[in-house]
Parts: structure tokens; sequence; C-alpha cells
């Protein structure tokens, strides 16, 4: 379905709207961790236990370098999930304003520059030797 210049400008300024009422947000994931804590008489050294935890951590990436933070109460571990949904929703509206925008690019007529008559001029291309001084 072919959509008008104006229908697809109204939803970019729509989708704009919308990006522009996002709350804080952050990427990464909650994860649980379990761990051995490395003391040869506590109860994770034994064989078939599970160790300790699980404890939840906040993990993402920044400059290529996997961070984790340890998220100690529920109320962290809500916080951060709710900042990692914020995210997806700005993901997913930047997805679809990129999507928009390209759609307008390629509907938006060429505007024909007038050019006076200095610019119609055509460029001699060089000889590619530089004079010899």
């Amino acid at each position: 379905m072919l959509q008008s210049l104006s229908a697809l400008e109204q939803q970019r300024s729509l989708l704009a709207a919308k990006l522009s009422q996002l709350t804080d947000l952050r990427p990464g994931s909650v994860t649980g961790i379990v761990r051995r804590c490395g003391k040869p008489t506590c109860h994770c050294a034994q064989p078939d236990d599970p160790g300790h935890g699980p404890t939840l951590r906040l993990t993402y990436k920044t400059r290529g370098k996997t961070i984790s933070e340890a998220l100690p109460t529920p109320a962290a571990v809500r916080k951060a999930e709710r900042e990692i949904a914020e995210f997806r929703k700005f993901q997913e509206l930047n997805r679809s304003f990129l999507e928009v925008n390209e759609k307008i690019c390629r509907l938006r007529p060429v505007e024909e520059a007038s050019l006076s008559p200095q610019g119609k001029k055509r460029l001699t291309p060089s000889s590619g030797k530089s004079r010899a001084k």
C-alpha cells in the first residue's frame, strides 16, 4: 500500500512525539548468577552443590566491554527492569522512525535548483601535469 507524503510526515511527527515521552532508559539485561565463593570449607565446595545465589546482576556493554553491576535489592531489580523495558521501546520507536524517514526520502520529489550562468559552465579537466616553475 502506497502512503502519501503528508501521511508519512504525520506518522513521523507522531513517532517523534512518542520518542520525546520516553523516560529513563538503559540497555542491558538482568541475569541471575550462581557462583562458588572459593572457601574449601564452604558448602558450595562440595560436589553436586548448586553454589551461592542466584544473585541478580545488570549486564550491558559499553565501548566493547561487558559491564556487570550488582542489583542488591528487589527495588533495584524492578528499577533496572523498567529502564531496560523503556530502552526496548526506544529501539522499536527508533526502528519505526527510520523506516518512515526512508519512505519519505523515496517519495519526496527532487528539487531542481536553478543554476546561474556561472554555475552552468562546465569545468575543464586538468591535464594532470603540473607546470614547471
